[in-house]
């Protein structure tokens, strides 16, 4: 054995092995480098030689999200068939928030941070089945159009008054053991998940004609009646507030002392009695503002001070004081509306306040008997294109995402359907010109979840909703995944955006498992075209959660 020699081809080996790790390494930077190479521009590409309009989407993707488009996206556990992401009480406990039970805090939204979320699609419980819809129509009405019926059980309230024209936001917080408002939208009935507990309700003031409480289990009383004053916040001049409860009819002490502390607490806020039979009182809320000019000075509950706004509503914490009327509305006593169905199309007296003309107003009010129907245009299209595939009474639930002006709702008002507007947040002054027309919606935020339980409505309609939200950082990705969990399996979402925004999405559809039926069209520009736009419809397709591929 030769020591010297032994060392020379250890010494050898060793520099092959590491001159060989080297190349290696080389080779497999170069691929990939080559394969990053390749997304992006070369150093002479300029936006005049790019006719493909590639460079734009390469630039959009990766604006959006620096990872790869998931070949398909994981489902959740069957025991998240109902999960409402800012309504579970489970992620409420573990990221152990100190909340008010009495105050009824753990009802109210509070969103899991981004490392939290699920982001798995949610699938449908064991046995579900699609509704089909009976063939009742709505009738045209009058002066009562919009109502809030607060603590509404299983909505029977608002499936009753849809026969009379008339349409309620019926409210109910996201009980776990009975889940009316589920059972209630999968009846077909307008209804909305929320309590009365510490923040404003999404809704702008003087949105509704009456308020609905019967036995809702609510206290009036707490906190100097902040409840109540809520209410006098969201009701029109002149509002009614159908009271039914033991407190408004029975003898016994407890109760006759509830009655006489709410009485003269609606009294000091200038309500009054207009009807009291059997178990329900109906207290009326003053035309304008001359009983709260008459108030002894210091009388409780005061009046709010000139630089609150009774509109923003958007996470906002209940005030304890009562909005006056404006000069013009307190001179006009009343809302200034027309009655249903006129007021869908005139003008209402808000659109001065949020600063939109008549002109623009008549741009989107899709009626029928003026030169720009674009609504009535485009939703024409849409169904169009959904004809061939659309099945009889499947539709009855609906969203419009960025609302506008309800133009899109309004045009759907002579189908057998209802719409949720959506106002997005920075947008939510146009929510008042919704109600006025006699339709309902609320504000929301896309960069959170929507407070619905999964598979409520049939169609979705999302207008630059991603367009929008890419502008403010949030992920186009989180939110088509919340499209998917509200989403009923066989709905239709529609799409209309910019088309890198239509080619981002197309991406996605093999693993959101909407891949069953599509189709994209290049819609003829009109008045409300912001920019180039493409339309891209889908349907969902109904999948087991035991049968994923």
């Amino acid at each position: 054995m030769n020591p010297k020699r032994d060392a020379v081809q250890s010494t050898g080996l060793l520099k092959f092995f590491l001159i060989g790790s080297l190349v290696l390494l080389g080779l497999v930077c170069l691929y990939y480098g080559a394969l990053f190479s390749s997304a992006l521009p070369r150093a002479d590409d300029s936006f005049d030689n790019d006719v493909d309009g590639k460079y734009f989407d390469e630039v959009f993707d990766g604006a959006e999200l620096d990872a790869e488009v998931p070949k398909s996206i994981p489902v959740c556990d069957l025991r998240y068939s109902e999960l409402i992401p800012c309504l579970d009480r489970n992620m409420m406990s573990q990221m152990k928030l100190k909340l008010n039970l009495s105050l009824m805090e753990h009802y109210e939204r509070h969103c899991p941070e981004p490392e939290r979320r699920y982001n798995c699609l949610i699938p449908p419980p064991s046995g579900y089945k699609m509704l089909k819809f009976p063939d009742d129509k709505l009738n045209n009405g009058g002066h009562i159009r919009n109502v809030l019926d607060v603590g509404c059980g299983v909505a029977s309230f608002g499936a009753y008054l849809l026969r009379h024209n008339i349409i309620a936001m019926s409210l109910a917080p996201n009980d776990v053991h009975e889940n009316q408002i589920q059972f209630a939208l999968e009846r077909g009935i307008p209804a909305t998940l929320g309590v009365l507990g510490t923040r404003r309700l999404p809704y702008p003031s003087r949105s509704f004609e009456l308020v609905h409480c019967s036995r809702c289990r609510i206290d009036w009383l707490q906190r100097d009646g902040i409840l109540l004053l809520e209410l006098d916040r969201l009701l029109r001049p002149g509002g009614y507030f159908v009271y039914s409860s033991p407190e408004a009819y029975a003898h016994d002490e407890e109760n006759q002392r509830i009655w006489s502390s709410m009485h003269d607490l609606l009294r000091r806020m200038c309500w009054r009695v207009v009807a009291r039979k059997v178990q329900t009182v109906i207290w009326a809320k003053p035309l304008s503002n001359s009983c709260y000019r008459k108030r002894t000075l210091g009388t409780l509950p005061l009046m709010c001070s000139s630089d609150d706004d009774p509109d923003t509503a958007w996470n906002v914490l209940m005030k304890r004081c009562i909005t006056p009327y404006s000069a013009k509305m307190h001179q006009e006593k009343g809302s200034g509306l027309e009655p249903w169905p006129r007021r869908l199309v005139a003008p209402p007296p808000r659109l001065e306040e949020i600063g939109i003309s008549i002109e623009e107003f008549q741009i989107d009010m899709a009626n029928y008997y003026v030169m720009q129907n674009i609504w009535h245009f485009r939703v024409a299209e849409y169904w169009r294109q959904m004809k061939s595939v659309i099945s009889r009474n499947s539709l009855r639930n609906i969203m419009d995402m960025n609302s506008n002006l309800g133009g899109f709702a309004a045009a759907l008002n002579d189908r057998d359907v209802w719409v949720m507007n959506v106002s997005p947040v920075n947008e939510s002054s146009k929510l008042r010109i919704i109600y006025d027309r006699g339709l309902i919606g609320t504000a929301h935020d896309w960069c959170e979840s929507f407070s619905t339980y999964p598979r409520t409505y049939d169609l979705l309609h999302a207008w630059s909703v991603f367009s929008q939200i890419e502008e403010r950082g949030c992920s186009s990705q989180d939110l088509l995944i919340e499209m998917d969990r509200i989403l009923r399996p066989e709905g239709f979402v529609v799409i209309r955006d910019s088309p890198a925004v239509i080619n981002y999405v197309r991406k996605f559809l093999a693993s959101l498992k909407w891949d069953g039926w599509s189709t994209e069209v290049e819609p003829s520009a009109d008045a409300l075209s912001s920019s180039e736009e493409r339309v891209l419809i889908i349907r969902k397709k109904l999948w087991d959660e035991n049968h994923v591929p």
